[in-house]
């Protein structure tokens, strides 16, 4: 936990500097939310069904050259996956805070590409198991890691008004648990809004 405070001031701290160094209007802060699409890949050969949510939280942009900025953010995401077979629907939903810092390339003024690493922090899990009756439904606790890290990449537009949609593709590296190397695997799309 001490990581994670740590981590966060981190960021905290890159979110104002990036805010008092920018000269120009080259740098910038602001708040983004979304939808998640997100499931599990098992040994890398199988993938689970994938689970609804959404992620929300700030960022900073900081250009660093005319066509390239760095863009650290700090996200609260909801994550997880379905398990559906015959004797019914395993569904665990796992809670992370993501730190995310993405290099952007803006090949044309309101268009970019964005690649980058992520490291995160699960917070919360539940799961359960739906039997379709009510006898053999359970809510038995398997217990994630706490940390995990991946990589992202992703495209979107931004407008002059400070406005950006974009859709991002997170792709986990480190297992969820010990068995089977299970990773996340998590389709994104927001709305950003500059302050």
């Amino acid at each position: 936990m001490k990581t994670l405070y740590s981590t966060i001031s981190i960021i905290f701290l890159a979110f104002i500097s990036i805010n008092t160094q920018g000269q120009n209007n080259a740098s910038t802060a602001g708040f983004k939310a979304g939808y998640n699409l997100s499931s599990v890949s098992f040994d890398g050969n199988s993938e689970t069904s994938q689970l609804h949510g959404f992620h929300i939280g700030f960022y900073g942009e900081s250009f660093i050259g005319e066509l390239l900025a760095i863009q650290p953010e700090i996200l609260y995401s909801q994550q997880g996956y379905k398990i559906k077979d015959g004797s019914g629907t395993y569904t665990q939903k796992l809670d992370y805070i993501n730190i995310p810092v993405m290099l952007k390339l803006y090949p044309v003024k309101s268009f970019f590409l964005e690649a980058g690493p992520q490291i995160g922090f699960s917070i919360t899990h539940k799961e359960t198991f739906d039997a379709g009756f009510v006898l053999y439904d359970t809510s038995k606790e398997f217990e994630p890691k706490n940390f995990d890290w991946g990589v992202n990449l992703g495209a979107g537009f931004k407008s002059d008004a400070g406005v950006s949609i974009g859709a991002r593709y997170h792709l986990g590296q480190r297992d969820i648990y010990d068995e089977d190397k299970p990773k996340n695997r998590v389709w994104q799309l927001y709305l950003a809004f500059e302050f």
